[in-house]
């Protein structure tokens, strides 16, 4: 690898793999008479933020959070085989395969898997879906009132009772390993707009109107 950041992406397949393996996401079998293994190839990609800059890598009151490696936590139900790993194959078991156990990124069935064991989970958890969007839901207790929006791994929570949040955030640590994102800045491109002082909470787009302008070569029209 001749990336100048070789190093820190060698660091992120490291903990890949250690999620995959922490999550239990296969077992290495004989290769199955009659069954070709699915392929598998390492993917690189530098993510950027709603505003364009980039993200560090890593392969009411808002509260934003982060399902880490999300996709792992669903569970498969197809018999799937799958060729170890390049670079982490293990030794002495190089002829072996991949028993898929959860869903994992590039599979089909991985976003589908992932959704429904979420849902399970959250609502066990006392949360209702929304009727006429499944990726929302609401917890009332009391005068209190919780909304939990899910998109694929980013999670959204938004209340009027600051401990009913903390109290959400820390059972779903419980459930997932998760990562704080601290006061929601961004959702979806949308960039969330405060001032206490004067009681005033706000969105905007502007960055995705200049990202439009910009892609078709518009930024100075008036």
């Amino acid at each position: 690898m001749s990336d100048i950041d070789s190093g820190k992406w060698i660091e992120a397949m490291k903990s890949e793999m250690d999620s995959m393996s922490s999550n239990k996401v296969w077992t290495l079998v004989d290769p199955p008479k009659g069954v070709k293994p699915v392929g598998c190839k390492w993917v690189y990609k530098r993510k950027l933020g709603a505003d364009g800059r980039l993200l560090p890598s890593r392969p009411g009151l808002w509260r934003k959070m982060d399902v880490k490696t999300a996709f792992l936590n669903g569970f498969v139900e197809e018999e799937i085989y799958m060729d170890q790993p390049e670079g982490f194959t293990s030794v002495g078991e190089e002829q072996k395969v991949c028993h898929l156990q959860r869903s994992i990124y590039g599979l089909k069935q991985a976003s589908r898997s992932w959704n429904i064991h979420f849902d399970e989970v959250i609502r066990g958890y006392d949360f209702i879906k929304n009727d006429f969007d499944p990726c929302v839901y609401k917890k009332v207790s009391g005068s209190s009132v919780a909304f939990l929006v899910l998109y694929v791994d980013d999670i959204l929570l938004i209340g009027n009772d600051v401990k009913m949040l903390g109290d959400t955030k820390a059972w779903l640590s419980t459930q997932f390993s998760m990562k704080d994102l601290g006061e929601a800045s961004y959702i979806l491109g949308i960039k969330i707009i405060r001032d206490r002082s004067k009681r005033m909470l706000g969105m905007t787009q502007t960055s995705y109107v200049e990202k439009v302008l910009k892609r078709f070569k518009m930024e100075n029209s008036k």
